[in-house]
């Protein structure tokens, strides 16, 4: 364990066991559709959950990446940045955006209203993390790895100014290292 840990709540074995479970609902929700759906990620810290999310969903799938910060150091700004925005189209297609944590909610709730805008059929939201008690938006997540208390976490794609995103768990930081 990382010595900058002060517990490891989610194992890389736990990830990759409600990664499996995620994918196959996530394959059977759409497997009677037209067309599979986009995924669209969110960077950077929903890249590791992608990765071992799309290993298990049994469709031919498409994914694509957003770049969307609202967050300086531990703290949302609430201002929502697109710094990157995707390179597929989205109009008249079924959007699952990827994301590592679902946390007050204004990100995912800003993505939803910018792809519906863009002409997406319908948009959902797939979380690794799920921190309903510092939700500010009516936004919650369709699908759900696992709930989180208000603990800052880090690993497994989450970070704490760029470091620990590579570890392969879901950790809470040390306080003294962000207070």
């Amino acid at each position: 364990m990382n010595p900058d840990i002060k517990t490891i709540l989610y194992s890389e074995e736990q990830i990759r066991e409600r990664s499996e479970e995620l994918g196959k609902q996530i394959a059977e929700d759409y497997r009677d559709r037209p067309q599979a759906p986009l995924l669209v990620a969110l960077l950077r810290g929903s890249v590791p959950f992608l990765a071992e999310l799309i290993k298990h969903i049994d469709l031919d799938i498409e994914y694509d990446f957003m770049d969307v910060t609202s967050y300086e150091g531990t703290n949302s700004t609430g201002d929502i940045k697109i710094l990157k925005d995707l390179d597929t189209s989205v109009k008249g297609r079924d959007i699952l955006v990827v994301e590592d944590i679902v946390d007050t909610g204004k990100t995912v709730a800003a993505v939803r209203e910018m792809l519906m805008h863009k002409g997406a059929s319908s948009v959902k939201i797939v979380t690794l993390l799920n921190k309903p008690s510092r939700r500010t938006e009516q936004e919650e997540p369709d699908y759900v790895g696992f709930f989180v208390d208000n603990l800052f976490v880090v690993g497994f794609g989450m970070d704490f100014n760029q470091k620990y995103r590579c570890l392969p768990y879901i950790g809470v930081l040390k306080d003294e290292l962000y207070q």
